[in-house]
């Protein structure tokens, strides 16, 4: 019987030194049953976004190294980026691939945080579905006032306590927040201006928490190394939103600037079917078929005969 399979993307608060971002990425690459597929960092934003596959144990285990690692090296007393951020290491979120459930991803996110601060020191809080508190499923409701209200609020604000460890938070590597979740598209629109006010109201726009789109979360930053601004998202459930909705309101408002969409991003890995299912709508194919792809026929008769 195969063994279950699961997606993680941790996000660390290191974007601008490439030596420790390898070091960090390293366990990732070491070791066995994990499958690095992606990892990227970004000097703006001052992140690192790691996207891999593999079975839990050993995906727990590369976690905890190189989540060791950063916190060698990262110190949020210092740390300046237009992301925003609690933690060294951030956002530490489970999806299930096969073999395994989402409520098997909750059980997981609960047993790793446990040991995850044992191990480490750094205090844990749960969001998405592993959320304990159904005030902390919302990942920007546990962030509110980043890192430097949060490690005062931490302290004495029973509200505010982590779920694991605490009260208080590390003294460096602050907090990390554990979850699962389904898979998310980071999907980043660049805009042909400095003006970042314009890609806040357009965040405003697009998001769910202004009255957008459900399962669109979106903030508005300036981008100073290429001179323009990007409105940063992440889309909860591309199966609800698609990418080319988005994308195609965005362009709407931005015309109200006369501004114009640059180039498009997607941060890390993405499920076949969120891009099959935008660029369907482009070709204004009629009635397609994900299995017309050649590779994703292929994988699915070979997972059938294995």
């Amino acid at each position: 019987m195969a063994r279950p399979l699961v997606e993680c993307v941790p996000n660390f608060s290191e974007g601008r030194r490439p030596e420790i971002i390898e070091e960090i990425v390293a366990p990732f690459k070491n070791t066995a049953g994990v499958y690095l597929f992606d990892y990227r960092a970004d000097e703006d934003h001052n992140r690192l976004v790691v996207s891999l596959v593999g079975h839990p144990e050993e995906v727990q285990n590369a976690l905890i190294k190189a989540s060791t690692i950063a916190l060698k090296h990262i110190d949020l007393n210092t740390h300046q980026g237009a992301h925003p951020r609690i933690g060294a290491v951030d956002v530490i979120p489970f999806t299930p691939i096969s073999g395994i459930s989402m409520e098997e991803c909750v059980s997981l996110a609960h047993a790793f945080g446990e040991r995850y601060f044992k191990e480490t020191g750094i205090p844990v809080y749960f969001y998405e579905d592993a959320a304990k508190n159904p005030e902390r499923k919302k990942l920007e409701v546990i962030r509110k006032g980043q890192y430097e209200v949060l490690k005062e609020e931490a302290k004495t604000n029973p509200a505010r306590h982590p779920d694991v460890g605490g009260p208080g938070l590390h003294p460096t590597a602050g907090a990390s927040v554990v979850g699962a979740r389904k898979f998310l598209v980071a999907f980043n629109i660049n805009l042909g201006t400095t003006d970042v006010a314009i890609a806040k109201e357009i965040a405003k726009y697009l998001r769910a928490s202004s009255g957008g789109f459900c399962h669109v979360k979106g903030i508005g930053l300036s981008l100073e190394d290429k001179g323009m601004v990007q409105v940063s998202m992440n889309l909860t459930d591309y199966e609800k939103n698609s990418i080319y909705r988005v994308l195609e309101m965005a362009r709407m408002e931005a015309k109200r600037w006369g501004v114009n969409v640059v180039e498009t991003e997607i941060y890390g890995m993405v499920p076949a079917a969120a891009m099959l299912d935008s660029a369907s709508y482009y070709l204004q194919s009629n009635g397609f078929d994900p299995e017309q792809v050649l590779e994703l026929r292929l994988l699915k008769m070979m997972m059938e005969r294995a």
